[in-house]
């Protein structure tokens, strides 16, 4: 009856978030309350169990940064520099800033990254005059591809890799060929699809050419010291497992050391973090929690992996396609730890080596992260430039995003099928 209940109040928050019955935020914590209220998930399960800290400390670090970063000018240089280069042609500048995003995705996280980028990107447009949501929903699927080239670019990549013991020479090895791959054919198809709105206003050019970059700069010694904080923090990034700091740790700890060392008024940088986005995440974590303490989530990674049960690539595209999918409407992290433990029950099962069940490791991976550009609520990058996009009055709805997520998502899984069959079978 809790199982029924779960999946029914999910299917309804996700309704109303799909026909913007009510912002996305208040749905998801009222249909988290509800399942506290009624007791299919205790307080404590909520607090402590489903809802992901690393992810909402992450989050919240970066976003600190971000917003003192944005003091400085930094992101109009950006911005004005990145237009030059472009030439001031829109479909230009789209691919240039969408292989900017998935190259940074890849060393940065994926949702570090368009919190980094999403500022420029209005800035761009609007100094092409033209509308920014082909740019942000362009970046933001190169992000959830790019982010797939390493251990550190996506969070279901960083589950993963602590589960399975597997290294970042490893996901570079043998992810970032297929993200090579799959990224031009993706802009490729978005760039078809967005063409007709891709117009800048006859005088762009000469507008953009005359744009002083340099002056842009409003604060270089803030600058200065965001610089330095920020280079720091993506170095321990790098070196987490060293350091053995969880990516929250690392984004906080910079955030605070920031907010000391540049002075800046810490109420009106508070103020600018996506305090809605977070609490989004916050109610989405205790709903699909819903459905993992109620057996729903694994009797649906069971069902994926036991439906090629025997035979490695008949398991292996199972896994793909499944996650793809699954990730795309519960988002990928939670069912990225769901499925975990079921690949390992099913390695231990049919006695596969270390070596036998890396390509089933690759499987979820590429699913996780390849499906999260199915849905606005698919992966954490998606639901962070809606964010954004919604506060500067650009509000990206749930369906619209699908319209160009759904045929994105399947030209991704099946070059990913195609790359894992081909290369471990």
């Amino acid at each position: 009856m809790q199982e029924v209940f779960a999946v029914g109040l999910f299917v309804v928050v996700l309704a109303f978030i799909a026909f913007e019955l009510a912002h996305r935020t208040v749905l998801a914590l009222f249909g988290a309350a509800v399942l506290v209220a009624v007791g299919v998930v205790s307080q404590e399960e909520a607090a402590t169990e489903f809802i992901d800290w690393n992810t909402i400390g992450l989050l919240a670090g970066m976003m600190v940064i971000v917003a003192i970063l944005e003091r400085t000018g930094v992101f109009e240089y950006l911005a004005i520099k990145s237009a030059q280069w472009g030439g001031a042609k829109p479909g230009r500048i789209l691919i240039l800033l969408a292989l900017v995003t998935a190259f940074l995705s890849a060393f940065l996280d994926n949702v570090t990254t368009v919190i980094l980028m999403v500022p420029v990107t209005f800035l761009i447009a609007d100094a092409l005059d033209t509308s920014p949501m082909p740019f942000l929903l362009t970046q933001v699927m190169a992000s959830n591809i790019g982010g797939a080239a390493t251990l550190i670019g996506d969070p279901p990549n960083i589950l993963i890799g602590s589960a399975a013991g597997l290294t970042f020479a490893d996901f570079v090895v043998n992810l970032t060929p297929i993200v090579l791959i799959s990224l031009p054919v993706v802009l490729g198809i978005l760039y078809l699809m967005f063409r007709k709105d891709l117009r800048g206003s006859d005088n762009a050019e000469e507008v953009i050419a005359n744009m002083d970059a340099a002056g842009s700069i409003r604060d270089g010694v803030l600058l200065r010291r965001s610089l330095i904080i920020l280079g720091l923090v993506i170095l321990a990034f790098f070196l987490h497992g060293a350091l053995h700091l969880e990516a929250a740790t690392i984004a906080l700890f910079g955030g605070a050391a920031l907010m000391l060392y540049s002075g800046v008024n810490v109420e009106e940088i508070l103020r600018d973090v996506e305090w809605p986005t977070l609490l989004f995440f916050v109610g989405l974590f205790i709903l699909v929690g819903g459905l993992e303490v109620t057996g729903f989530v694994g009797s649906i990674a069971e069902a994926l992996t036991g439906v090629g049960a025997g035979t490695s690539a008949t398991t292996a595209v199972v896994v793909i396609l499944g996650s793809g999918l699954a990730s795309g409407i519960v988002d990928n992290i939670p069912f990225t730890a769901t499925m975990i433990p079921v690949i390992q029950d099913l390695a231990e099962a049919e006695g596969l080596s270390e070596a036998e069940v890396r390509p089933l490791w690759w499987s979820l991976a590429l699913g996780a992260d390849f499906g999260g550009n199915l849905t606005l609520i698919g992966a954490s990058a998606n639901v962070v430039v809606a964010g954004m996009s919604e506060r500067a009055g650009q509000k990206i709805s749930f369906v619209k995003f699908m319209l160009y997520g759904i045929p994105v998502t399947l030209a991704s899984l099946a070059l990913a099928t195609v790359y894992v069959v081909l290369r471990y079978f």
